[in-house]
């Protein structure tokens, strides 16, 4: 398909699979892909290594002058490095999980994290996804998508993806995790987690990858009258 270069933003509620829908999208289409979440979570871990963040989430108002010594990117493979180490897998952990949200709702997080996003953005033909990607980071997206999930499946989702990392999560746990993280996203006071007017609502509680990519190949399609 011969598409214009734009920017698609996904966003959405967490273990809705968007960071690996948005990874199979952007390899489909020869888009770069950026997973915000991961900057968030590598402050997150960040954080935690430089003692800024108490077990109870208490951000430590240090954190603001740290980030300046902070650097984060992404490897032409998409994973996430800090400095010259990859920390892919220690992102992905329950512990930088159960901790990323508050760190995420600090205004000048946001702030750094929206920055180093727009500077990836400003060539076009990229797949981004995040929880208000299609509001905050890139208002003008010219297709924006909402993921959403019924929370068994999100949760069913997320302890499969840590089991098969060799954690040993217990169910009720992720639940009320997710329930947690939901909770933070939508009401924080710095761009809350909400679908935008233009946004359209992709539920995936039964859908296959394959079946996914089909669905936003077609919009594509007939967005930008392509063939």
């Amino acid at each position: 398909m011969n598409i214009p270069d734009i920017i698609i933003a996904i966003d959405g509620y967490s273990s809705t699979g968007k960071s690996s829908f948005a990874k199979l999208l952007a390899r489909k289409l020869g888009f770069l892909y950026l997973d915000s979440g991961a900057l968030y979570r590598g402050v997150t871990l960040f954080a935690q290594e430089e003692r800024l963040i108490s077990r109870l989430g208490a951000v430590s108002p240090e954190l603001k002058d740290a980030l300046q010594d902070l650097h984060l990117s992404f490897g032409s493979d998409g994973r996430l490095f800090m400095g010259a180490r990859c920390i892919e897998q220690q992102i992905r952990t329950m512990e930088v999980s159960s901790q990323v949200s508050p760190i995420a709702a600090v205004p000048y997080v946001r702030a750094w994290v929206d920055a180093q996003l727009r500077e990836y953005g400003h060539r076009g033909r990229i797949v981004m996804d995040g929880r208000d990607i299609g509001t905050a980071v890139f208002p003008e997206a010219q297709l924006k998508i909402f993921m959403t999930a019924s929370e068994e499946v999100r949760a069913r989702r997320r302890y499969d993806e840590l089991k098969a990392k060799g954690e040993e999560p217990l169910l009720e746990e992720v639940v009320q995790n997710l329930r947690e993280r939901d909770y933070i996203d939508s009401h924080r006071e710095t761009n809350p987690l909400r679908q935008a007017a233009d946004a359209f609502v992709l539920d995936n509680s039964e859908l296959s990858f394959e079946e996914e990519l089909a669905w936003v190949i077609g919009l594509i399609q007939g967005k930008f009258g392509i063939l």
